[in-house]
């Protein structure tokens, strides 16, 4: 599916598949008619508006009103919630998972959705022509002037950020799915599950084999998993290539440790 060009992939088939490796029983197909069955339920109601303000309140009402989707806040680091059919069956996750059921949904209806890869909280809006609506479905699909995008941003970095526009900007399925992938990691990360994180990492390298921390990461976590050849490898790599990294001192550090212990095996 990662060799098709980025428009041309499904994001819910393909967000189903990462969940298939945590659950090897699943039911891809199953969960796309679920999808197909909740864009057929809606559309009945879109029919009679043609507003795009009235569109997002009828798919509003329908995923968080009639259906009760709701952002977890109060396990928002449950893996759980990065899984698509999880968020299907317990109607709940992040933003970025409850923002691709709304995408996925709003698609099947053909209203002109994109994802927003919004520093620290994932976004959804409305583009047609010179109009464009940001919307927030962890939070019911809250429409964003951009005042409240800076406190989003607050919310998350404390009044480090300031907004700019650009942080607006259509995301790529490639994109969204690595972000999905990355959320993973950083969870698995937290929790010490290594061998977790690293098929994360190298999930999002089979999305893009080029992303530099991926490579560093993957080293890292094959580190603690005893992969010393492996690690050295990555490590080697990206210290050669990213001489000017600003961190590439402490992964220099890391590569003489991982030879230290590989050599004493020897």
């Amino acid at each position: 599916m990662m060799s098709k060009p980025t428009e041309a992939i499904d994001l819910a088939e393909a967000a189903l598949l990462i969940a298939q490796e945590e659950y090897p029983g699943l039911d891809v197909g199953a969960y796309l008619g679920h999808l197909d069955r909740m864009a057929d339920e809606l559309g009945k109601q879109l029919r009679l508006r043609d507003d795009p303000q009235r569109k997002i309140e009828a798919l509003n009402d329908y995923l968080f009103g009639d259906l009760k989707f709701t952002g977890n806040t109060e396990a928002y680091y449950d893996p759980r919630n990065s899984f698509l059919n999880e968020v299907l069956d317990r109607r709940t996750g992040i933003p970025i998972t409850l923002s691709t059921v709304y995408l996925e949904v709003g698609w099947r209806l053909g209203l002109p959705l994109h994802g927003v890869g919004f520093p620290g909280h994932f976004l959804v809006k409305y583009s047609a022509g010179k109009e464009e609506i940001i919307l927030d479905p962890f939070h019911r699909g809250s429409i964003l002037t951009e005042e409240e995008c800076q406190t989003r941003l607050d919310q998350v970095y404390d009044g480090r950020v300031h907004f700019r526009p650009g942080f607006l900007a259509a995301a790529t399925k490639r994109q969204i799915l690595t972000r999905i992938l990355a959320n993973l990691k950083g969870i698995y990360v937290a929790a010490k599950d290594y061998r977790r994180a690293l098929a994360a990492v190298e999930r999002i390298l089979l999305i893009d084999s080029t992303l530099a921390p991926e490579i560093r990461d993957r080293g890292i976590l094959r580190m603690q998993l005893g992969q010393a050849p492996q690690a050295i490898a990555d490590l080697e790599w990206y210290v050669t290539t990213n001489p000017q990294a600003e961190d590439v001192e402490e992964v220099r550090k890391r590569l003489r440790d991982c030879r230290q212990a590989q050599a004493s095996l020897n």
